[in-house]
This record gives structure tokens, sequence and C-alpha cells, in this order.
């Protein structure tokens, strides 16, 4: 199989990694993850100007791209710049929308691509712990509206989002696959209400309560009652979008390190030249080259059918997990005591690889995943 990309991803890559590399500057990139707005609105336009958001999705959608490789193209750019613009909610709400929305709701998608419109997926709660399938948010028929009561967690840049894809079960128990429905829920509805957070790793996310929000039918997104299958593609989608992310952090975590044990003197010799930091390093890259075949191969798989994309999904994140903790561990060690100090980029980059590892699902998570779904 030729695993090398098309002519346009390169040109994609090349594009967003020199807009990154010329625009998002370390400086940059923490003054905007540490503002109260946690993203940049200007920033954020001109990624849509460039047409990075496009890429997310299919040329039906309104996109020219829409495959996993594309999704691993920007992604991975992404990660190398810890970029903390709200791309991931961008793509798992639009993916939900494309796969089960009317015509009505899919126009939304056009302002998603053009950056006009921030979204956010409102779906984990206080005691989910991962589990697609245990929503306690509740929504019931009142006439000919819908009454939504409960509560999210972790809503990531819910503070901005003028659209929330809110999980509520209409039927079934807190943990069954059927009885979930999917609302798109203005941020402006009565009932609504939202507090917002810095999170540790940059950026700001918002706990959101749903107080007896009234909703029409038009809020629905697909059918009552057989909302999980949409769910899990979208946020399938999410994870794997977060395991590109991951390698390209860790690509830069890996290149800040090699160049430490190159400049680093000790007894009058680069420390890169002492072996048993040679050994520990030639690990640590089979270790990222693993992760990497792992999102490959999670790419491939992303059109095929649901347990071969979902298997495919897990076992990608299980290796991030395992592999970006073992990248952050061991390139601060490699570092010494400057390794944690917050003026040094590599600190932020170890930050944020593990905590991608719990974004989403954890690897022990996902590990019982890919086993329950090979059953």
């Amino acid at each position: 199989m030729n695993f090398q990309h098309t002519e346009d991803r390169r040109m994609l890559a090349d594009t967003l990694n020199r807009f990154v590399s010329e625009q998002y500057a370390f400086s940059t990139r923490d003054r905007i993850a540490q503002s109260d707005q946690g993203y940049s609105g200007e920033l954020w336009s001109r990624f849509a100007e460039l047409g990075i958001i496009g890429a997310l999705f299919d040329e039906a959608d309104g996109g020219f791209g829409g495959g996993g490789f594309d999704i691993a193209v920007v992604f991975e750019s992404l990660g190398r710049g810890l970029v903390v613009e709200p791309f991931l909610d961008t793509l798992i709400v639009g993916r939900a929308i494309a796969r089960s929305g009317n015509e009505a709701q899919k126009a939304v998608l056009g302002e998603l691509i053009d950056g006009s419109r921030i979204v956010a997926l409102a779906h984990g709660e206080p005691d989910s712990h991962y589990e697609l399938s245990r929503v306690s948010a509740r929504a019931e028929r009142s006439g000919s509206t819908w009454q939504l009561n409960g509560a999210k967690a972790v809503v990531q840049h819910g503070e901005h989002a003028s659209l929330f894809l809110v999980s509520a079960r209409t039927g079934g128990d807190d943990d069954s696959d059927a009885g979930i429905t999917l609302f798109l829920v203005p941020r402006d509805a009565a009932g609504v209400s939202v507090r917002g957070y810095r999170k540790i790793d940059g950026g700001r996310a918002a706990e959101v309560t749903l107080d007896n929000v009234t909703l029409s039918d038009d809020a629905l997104l697909g059918t009552p009652d057989a909302g999980f299958a949409t769910l899990e593609y979208a946020i399938g989608c999410g994870v794997f979008a977060l395991c590109s992310e991951a390698v390209g952090a860790m690509d830069v975590a890996k290149d800040y390190t090699l160049e430490y044990l190159r400049t680093r003197k000790q007894f009058g010799v680069p420390i890169g030249s002492f072996q048993a930091l040679q050994h520990r390093m030639a690990d640590l890259l089979l270790e990222i080259e693993q992760a990497r075949s792992a999102v490959i191969n999670a790419a491939a798989a992303l059109g095929a059918e649901r347990k071969v994309r979902e298997r495919a999904v897990s076992a990608a994140k299980y290796s991030i997990g395992r592999i970006g903790a073992l990248v952050a561990e061991e390139c601060i060690q490699l570092h010494g005591g400057i390794g944690m100090t917050w003026e040094l980029p590599l600190a932020h980059y170890a930050k944020r690889l593990v905590m991608i590892d719990h974004q989403l699902g954890d690897e022990d998570h996902h590990l019982e995943r890919f086993v329950a779904l090979g059953r």
C-alpha cells in the first residue's frame, strides 16, 4: 500500500506548517491559550480563509477533503503548534450534522467552514467516565416540544459557542445504546447556563447546565432514540484527530530533545555522545514511529464499516496514550530540571500529550473497548 500523501495533501501540509511556524510562535500561542477567550477569533478566520477547516469536510458538504488522511494532515500540523482554536469540536459536530442532519441543519456546515460560527459538543457528563452510551441528561416530550434537563461537563470552548450538540436520553437505561437522542441547542436558548474555566493545557472549557430547555422538533438531529450511531461515528473522528495531533506534538518534543542532546555539554562533550542517552533516544524514536503507524492504520480505516473503523481508532488512541506519556516523561528527563520550566515550550508539549490521553477516553478505556469490539 502506498502511504505517500497526494500532491494536494502535501500542499495543504506545507501551507499549514508554514502558517503555524510564522504566525503561531510559542509566545503567541501562550498568550492566546491564557486569554479570557481561550482562542483567537482573528486567527480562526485566517485558518478558514486558508481552507484548513474546509479540508475536514467532504465536497458534498461544502469542503474539499474529509478523508482520514486529510484529517491527519491538518491535526498533525495543529499538534506541532499546540494550536488551541476550536478545530476538534468543529470536526465532531460538523461530521454529526453531515451524517444525520436535514437540509436546514446542513446549512450550518457552510458557517463552520467559513469560520463564522463556533460550535461545541456537549456530551460528556460528570459521572460518564468516557462511556459513550452513559447519558443521564433527559429529554421528554411535552406536547409539540421537548424539555431538556441535565448537566454536561468539559465542553470545549463552551463559553463562546453559539450552538451545542447535546445528547439526551429519551428512553432506555442510563448505560444503553438505544434511547439516545441528539439535539442542536442554541447557546441563547432559555434554560441554558454556562460556567467557563481555564484548562490545564491551555484554552478554555465550560460546564453546561440544561434547566427545562424547550426545543421544537427542528432541533432534533436525526431521529429520536437513534442518536448513538451518529455520536459514535462523530466522536470516533474526533478521537482519530486527537491521535494525529499527538503525533505532531511528539515530533516537536523529539526535535527539541535531539537539539538539546547535541548542544548541552558535560565533561566538555555533548551529552548526546553518551551511549546510555543514545539508547534511550533510539527507543523513543521507535515508539514514535509505532504511534505514527497506528494513526496511518486508523486513517485508512476511517471510511470502513463500523467495527473495523472503531477498532482501528481505539487501537490508535491506546497507542497514543501509552507512547504520549512515555515521550513526555523521557523528553523531560533527558532535558533534566530545565525540562519542567514554564518558559520552555517542551513542558507545554509534554502537558498536552498527557492531556490528550485523557480526552475522549484514556488508554485503559480504549484497550478495553478494542477487546470488546473484537468479540
